[in-house]
Parts: structure tokens; C-alpha cells; sequence
């Protein structure tokens, strides 16, 4: 029986957006079927890790869920290095974080390689009744950027599973026969990495 150190192939995710549009518990709700009410505002990054079978390969996602605020964007800017895809989320309650998807969009451009793959999510559609960007607009600047797009909701998982699942599929086709992606790393070298990870002050998501 394999132990949750044994994987064929590691990918790197980072998960993006506005504060408060509900990363931590997209996380949360993919790695432990979770979702708080509660959860605090999160201070330059926490990680999760979940592992899956593709095509009979165990695949270890680390998932790496940023800070929103502008505070901390020169300290954020440092953990895209080695990744291989990115979850851009905005709220569909609050235009302001769907605006803001293109400097997001641009900052994943300029800090990755090309080759990233990226899945655009527009969180919350259990509030759809309040919801202020329209499915077809969100379609649409997918389309027009060549990426793929879900709405979920963290708390009660719509898409969850299926937008981290797309984008890992897409991530592995592109990568499967790169070995550099099977590179291990211990939590111990995670944590030396991520000396910040657990610290968070009061807010939401």
C-alpha cells in the first residue's frame, strides 16, 4: 500500500483573487469536504495538499492559497515560482473582483512560464440571487483568454471538485511526460519555504 509520500508526479497550484472572494474555503472544501463561515482572512499563504489517480498515476496536488490584499503583493509574487497552474477566483456578488481578474491574469503572465495552465471560477453561486456578473460575460473573457471557466460554491461544493479537476487534467496532459514535475518535497521543506503560512488576522475567506 502506497503512503501519502508516494506519488508518481507533484503539481504546484496557486489560487488567486480579490480577499474575500472565498479562496480559503474552495480549498478547504476540495482537500476536506469543509466550509466555514468563520474563516479569517488569510496572511501570505497557507497550503493543503490532495492527491488523486490519473490515468493510474497518483497525482499530488499542492495547493497554495494566497493573500488577496495589495499589502502583500511583493511577498506573494515570490510563491508562483514552480508553479504549473493557477485557480483565478472572483466573486459573482462583487464586481469589483471580477474587474480585477485581468491584473491577476497579468501578474500570472508576467511572475510563470507560459506553459501554466489557468481555470477562471466565479465563487458563490449559492448567492446567485445576488449576483452581479452574469455567467456569459464570465464565458465569455474565458473564451476570449483561452481558458476554462465554473462557477462554484464553497459552501455547498458546487464545481469545487470539477474546477480543480479540470484544471489538474489539463496540467498532467501537458506535463505528464516532464520528469521535473515528479519532484518531491517534504512538508518540512514546505513550511521552511512558507515561514508566514499560519499567521491570519480577522476577515472573510
Amino acid at each position: 500500500m502506497r503512503n501519502s509520500d508516494d506519488y508518481d508526479y507533484q503539481y504546484k497550484i496557486v489560487i488567486i483573487g480579490d480577499s474575500g472572494v472565498g479562496k480559503t474555503n474552495i480549498m478547504t472544501q476540495f482537500t476536506r469536504g469543509e466550509f466555514s463561515e468563520e474563516t479569517k482572512t488569510t496572511v501570505g499563504v497557507e497550503f493543503a495538499n490532495k492527491q488523486l489517480v490519473i490515468d493510474d498515476k497518483i497525482i499530488k496536488a499542492q495547493l497554495w492559497d494566497t493573500a488577496g490584499q495589495e499589502r502583500y503583493r511583493a511577498i506573494i509574487s515570490s510563491y508562483y515560482k514552480g508553479a504549473s497552474g493557477a485557480l483565478i477566483v472572483f466573486d459573482i456578488t462583487k464586481q469589483s473582483t471580477f474587474d480585477n481578474v485581468d491584473r491577476w491574469m497579468k501578474e500570472v503572465q508576467e511572475s510563470t512560464s507560459n506553459e501554466i495552465s489557468v481555470i477562471l471560477v466565479g465563487n458563490k453561486s449559492d448567492l446567485r440571487h445576488l449576483r452581479q456578473i452574469s455567467s456569459d460575460v464570465s464565458s465569455a473573457y474565458a473564451s476570449k483568454h483561452k481558458i476554462a471557466f465554473l462557477e462554484t460554491s464553497a459552501k455547498d461544493g458546487a464545481n469545487v471538485h470539477e474546477a480543480f479537476n479540470k484544471l489538474i487534467n489539463e496540467i498532467h496532459s501537458k506535463n505528464k511526460n516532464n520528469s521535473i514535475y515528479t519532484q518531491k518535497k517534504t512538508n518540512q521543506q514546505i513550511t521552511e519555504a512558507v515561514q508566514i503560512d499560519n499567521q491570519k488576522d480577522s476577515g472573510c475567506c
